[in-house]
């Protein structure tokens, strides 16, 4: 939940390269899994818009047949996609102020 509330962290600092700035940002704080889907979610993500502006919508398929292209191209169609739905129903942010915390807290590494 933390990387779905948290993936396009990086969408004002860095609009060009935003998978890439959150998935730096987060790297310590997640797996590896989370972290390779946070850096391809940018282009995995155009498979939703990407044809409306004339580009590859498919540009995700290079990674077909990685160990994480299904779990990215689930996130992107669970939580990512939803966000151009203007009606979609989210919970306040104070819902994930304890999972940020605890997350947050505890870098990967940093556990006995």
């Amino acid at each position: 939940m933390i990387c779905a509330l948290l993936h396009d962290i990086g969408a004002a600092m860095a609009p060009a390269d935003h998978a890439e700035y959150a998935a730096l940002l987060l790297r310590p704080f997640i797996s590896e899994r989370n972290h390779w889907m946070l850096l391809h979610h940018g282009i995995f993500q155009g498979y939703y818009f990407f044809h409306f502006f004339g580009a590859n919508r498919n540009l995700r398929e290079r990674w077909r047949g990685h160990h994480y292209f299904d779990y990215t191209a689930e996130f992107c169609d669970r939580y990512d996609q939803n966000a151009f739905d203007p009606v979609y129903q989210s919970q306040p942010l104070e819902f994930f102020e304890p999972m940020l915390r605890r997350v947050l807290s505890a870098p990967r590494g940093s556990q006995p």
